[in-house]
């Protein structure tokens, strides 16, 4: 960057907020993702905002110089959604972490982009009610990024997605205007809808800097149980039978062989070592209901098969399995150094077939794939275990991704069910949504963002 716009930034932020020496700027030229980056990728210079008008100008200048800018808040990002282009302004929006608002009687929160997920719901617990969309990440990962990539997460079965709870959003477009969408209220439908627009936009179309949440009542009781089955068939039958039932479960988890092991030796919470698959599955809600939705679960997975039904006794015991299952990728990174987590999402009666698949990949390109998902919702995280290093196994990596993904959308599936669409999977994306379809994506973007300066790259390949 020139002297003097990194002199037009300072006046904007202040000195103690853009920084430009290699090591700061090394650190943003990747996040959570595979996603491959060298010097070339290096931004020119980063810069941490503290006000929606700062945003503004910032956007403005870049626009006008026609600068690349990368949105960012916490970089785990996992599709390559956060990463820098040579010579960009790195826009870290951490700065802007102020819960603004937490109306009980309304059920609304008001943040700043910057608020971690985690903080967020710990504050609204303690008023009695709750925000459910849960990332792995929601101990580090920010309200902004969330509302940017759509997260999700395992609570998504029962509850949704992030943009279930979205009403409304504050955002700098790529022209430096600022506009305001959607409303406190619940209901509104009032013109096009702009604030589902912008979520799960993954910075392409504006900067988010004011985000309206929509917060419901805190279930009073919850209860977790863990089955384990000799077969990977009969667990993926009981998923579709369980919600064929008619019981909506919290969340519904399922883990391979490959998690399982793992997960047991880095937390030691009592996964049987040689179950071919397990279930975990929580239900929330009024403590009477609880006890015949256990009962039901129990019984169908133990007619599909079950060879063990474990219901956690205490809070504590429940905690302990939960925490084992957010700590699954950390386990399997002992395998192998290099972790490529897919999120290819398919219809719930589908699993089975997508499992079978996914192994038929594995087999044919000889490669590691673990499974682990939010099965109660088709979202299946197909795990490539690989090294980065061995050139001739990325290779074949590569050609497994690629068959996972046409696997997925072979059973009416999509390419990505949380994650985004990033850089990672951008040649991908007309496969689902056809020529026209990614034709009006791109006139969408062109209509915002002219110069295309933001977050070039991502969902296009451009």
């Amino acid at each position: 960057m020139t002297v003097s716009l990194k002199q037009e930034l300072i006046n904007i932020v202040g000195a103690e907020y853009v920084f430009d020496s290699f090591e700061d700027l090394y650190c943003y030229t990747y996040d959570a993702s595979f996603s491959k980056t060298d010097l070339k990728d290096m931004p020119g210079i980063v810069v941490y905002p503290g006000s929606t008008q700062e945003v503004s100008q910032l956007m403005t200048l870049a626009n006008e110089k026609k600068i690349p800018v990368i949105p960012r808040g916490a970089g785990s990002n996992v599709s390559g959604g956060t990463t820098s282009v040579g010579h960009c302004i790195v826009l870290v929006l951490t700065r802007m972490d102020k819960i603004l608002k937490l109306d009980k009687e309304n059920m609304v929160a008001i943040v700043e982009p910057g608020v971690i997920t985690g903080k967020l719901q710990q504050q609204v617990q303690a008023i009695g009610l709750f925000y459910p969309p849960d990332p792995a990440s929601l101990n580090f990962s920010t309200m902004g990024g969330n509302v940017a990539e759509c997260a999700g997460g395992p609570r998504g079965v029962k509850y949704g997605v992030t943009r279930d709870y979205v009403l409304g959003l504050e955002v700098v477009l790529p022209t430096g205007e600022i506009i305001d969408t959607g409303s406190s209220t619940m209901k509104n439908v009032t013109g096009y809808n702009l604030t589902q627009l912008f979520t799960g936009s993954e910075g392409t179309l504006g900067v988010i800097t004011k985000i309206i949440v929509k917060l419901i009542p805190l279930p009073p009781a919850k209860k977790t149980i863990l089955t384990v089955y000799d077969s990977v068939e009969k667990a993926a039958k009981s998923v579709s039978q369980i919600m064929a039932f008619g019981i909506v479960p919290t969340t519904l988890e399922f883990l391979d062989n490959v998690y399982i092991r793992n997960i047991e030796e880095y937390a030691k919470v009592g996964f049987p070592m040689d179950a071919e698959a397990v279930l975990l599955i929580e239900v929330d809600g009024e403590p009477e209901a609880l006890d015949k939705q256990i009962n039901a679960i129990k019984n169908i997975c133990q007619e599909e098969g079950a060879v063990q039904v474990r219901v956690a006794k205490t809070p504590q015991e429940a905690e302990e399995l939960w925490n084992a299952r957010r700590a699954a990728f950390a386990s399997v990174a002992r395998v192998k150094p290099t972790i490529i987590g897919e999120d290819a999402t398919v219809p719930r009666t589908e699993i089975p077939a997508m499992i079978k698949r996914i192994r038929e990949i594995a087999a044919k390109y000889q490669v590691l794939i673990a499974v682990v998902g939010h099965a109660g919702d088709g979202n299946l995280h197909a795990t490539f275990l690989c090294d980065e290093r061995d050139l001739e196994e990325m290779e074949r990596i590569e050609k497994a991704i690629e068959e996972v993904f046409v696997a997925a959308l072979d059973l009416n599936g999509v390419l990505s069910g949380e994650h985004g669409i990033g850089k990672l999977k951008a040649k991908f994306l007309e496969q689902q949504v056809g020529k026209q379809g990614l034709q009006l994506m791109k006139n969408i973007k062109q209509t915002l963002d002219p110069n295309n300066i933001l977050n070039p790259g991502v969902m296009f390949g451009e």
